[in-house]
């Protein structure tokens, strides 16, 4: 008979020790093991044990939209570190998370690590090899020569150094040996092992399970059902027994954030593409249709979380919905990324891979291009997107942005050019400011550079900011002014808006009026 493995989710927060390592596989809310997190905070809140612990997210673990992830255990005393790669983060008029709060008010250490990069280091920890040499992350804010990764003043310790090796400058990220890996499945037989059939994506699961079982950790799982030994067939399994130590049961797990199961997003079924709804008309669409303008047909491109994730709703109302594949750091190759909080899945994907083995091809700027979008942008092109402290509770870190950006050949940023109380009309094909924002998102210097671009032109990327009222190019002579709105004036409403010194080009051109217009643009994109 198989021994059986499945616990109580009291019985399985029993077993985090004081002063461990504990490691969590998620995504926001997709893939969060929410329940064993929620009995951790529980018990901690009735014995004041575990105490003192150490938690590793290489992406955020809940959000403020009814999975709380790992605000369950934001408890001074609970946690003594954390090591994210992102965090939960929300709109303006959401509550902050507790785990923000306590990270700028200094009350545990914190440090904001890339996703990939800490998806290697588990790998790195399983193999019991020292650690990660890469150059992604250098001139970031993750240099040691800036702030080495550290997000408040209560993180001292170094984790990440710079050493020279076979001629070169690298940023060395040790690895971390786990006590506990917390992760989570749908399926699991009495055996332990565990299938993901209804999961968005496998994110770093078998990394982080490897990690803690080869250091002599132990593996918690959380599943929707156990079924009997055997019922699973080799193919799906992809956390074998031999990993699992324990078994939790959650039958009402979402499968992600406000989403309780669409098959659709585990590549069960394909939805018709007349589900899915346009973007809405507004600026952050004609941003999105100037961002799509760059696209080349047949290209992999990576999507990133804000106004580029409308980029495919604005293909897909143009009928060209094939016409680029989408990647995203989750997992999901090809198909439809959803938006807002269910961001990180995708209905109808071609394929979906680890998380790990997404980043590798990111870090190797194996993709044609990538469009994300910005907090601030200063006077070399540096972006921030990592830590803005006047509204940290929107600001979820760095997630895959260092991964993505460090080796990518193209890259479009996108944003406003001002917030703020910022007011805009579209109208006959013209942008129109009402009322002009009162804070500035190009500015002289960023809070965090999370993007260098000073490194980017050394490397020779092609670097595109795109705004509401204005396109820019990074060029050797500085942020260079290409093209402006119909309806906007460059003095008035560009160059006195910033303290910045932007350049002009000689050959500066009207941004296509068909943007401005709600009607569909007729787009057509050249091949790649």
């Amino acid at each position: 008979m198989p021994a059986n493995k499945t616990i109580s989710l009291q019985d399985a927060a029993a077993l985090i020790p004081d002063n461990a390592v504990v490691t969590v596989s998620s995504s926001s809310g997709l893939g969060c093991p929410d329940a064993t997190l929620k009995a951790i905070g529980e018990r901690f809140r009735e014995s004041a044990s575990p105490k003192n612990i150490t938690t590793i997210h290489p992406i955020a673990a809940g959000d403020m939209y009814g999975i709380d992830g790992i605000d369950h255990i934001a408890e001074p005393g609970l946690l003594r570190r954390v090591i994210a790669g992102s965090l939960p983060s929300g709109p303006s008029s959401a509550p902050s998370p507790k785990i923000w709060r306590m990270i700028y008010e200094n009350q545990i250490e914190a440090y904001n690590f890339p996703s990939g990069l800490i998806f290697h280091m588990h790998r790195e920890a399983a193999a019991k090899r020292p650690g990660v040499l890469t150059t992604v992350g250098m001139d970031t804010y993750l240099d040691p020569e800036q702030l080495g990764g550290k997000m408040n003043d209560a993180t001292r310790e170094d984790l990440i150094t710079r050493v020279e090796f076979d001629g070169r400058d690298w940023l060395y990220f040790r690895s971390i040996q786990s006590d506990v890996a917390i992760i989570r499945g749908t399926t699991a037989d009495e055996n332990g092992n565990i299938s993901m059939e209804h999961e968005g994506a496998y994110l770093g699961a078998y990394d982080q399970a490897l990690a803690a079982h080869n250091n002599g950790g132990i593996v918690i799982a959380q599943v929707k059902r156990v079924v009997s030994a055997g019922s699973l067939a080799p193919q799906q399994v992809r956390i074998p027994g031999v990993l699992v130590d324990h078994i939790v049961v959650d039958e009402a797990q979402k499968q992600t954030t406000q989403t309780q199961y669409n098959p659709a997003i585990s590549g069960e079924i394909r939805h018709p593409e007349s589900i899915f709804e346009n973007a809405d008309w507004g600026p952050e669409k004609a941003i999105a249709r100037r961002a799509a303008m760059a696209l080349m047909a047949g290209e992999a491109v990576n999507l990133g979380f804000g106004i580029s994730a409308l980029v495919p709703r604005i293909l897909l109302e143009e009928g060209l919905a094939d016409a680029v594949t989408w990647v995203i750091e989750q997992g999901a190759v090809g198909g439809i990324p959803l938006l807002n909080f269910q961001f990180g899945c995708a209905a109808n994907a071609a394929a979906i891979v680890p998380s790990p083995d997404q980043f590798t091809y990111f870090q190797g700027g194996g993709f044609d291009r990538s469009m994300l979008s910005f907090l601030e942008v200063d006077k070399y092109g540096n972006v921030n997107v990592s830590r803005l402290s006047a509204r940290p509770h929107i600001t979820a870190g760095v997630g895959g942005f260092i991964d993505i950006t460090a080796n990518a050949r193209n890259i479009i940023f996108s944003g406003y050019f001002k917030t703020g109380g910022l007011r805009l009309s579209l109208e006959d094909g013209q942008l129109k400011i009402l009322q002009e924002g009162k804070v500035a998102k190009f500015v002289e210097d960023v809070e965090h550079v999370t993007f260098s671009g000073r490194r980017a032109l050394q490397t020779g990327q092609n670097i595109t900011y795109v705004t509401e009222r204005c396109v820019l190019r990074l060029l050797p002579a500085g942020l260079t002014v290409i093209e402006i709105a119909p309806g906007i004036d460059l003095e008035r409403d560009v160059l006195s808006q910033t303290d910045l010194t932007l350049q002009v080009s000689s050959d500066l051109k009207t941004m296509d009026a068909r943007i401005f217009h709600p009607e569909k643009m007729g787009l057509t994109l050249p091949a790649k």
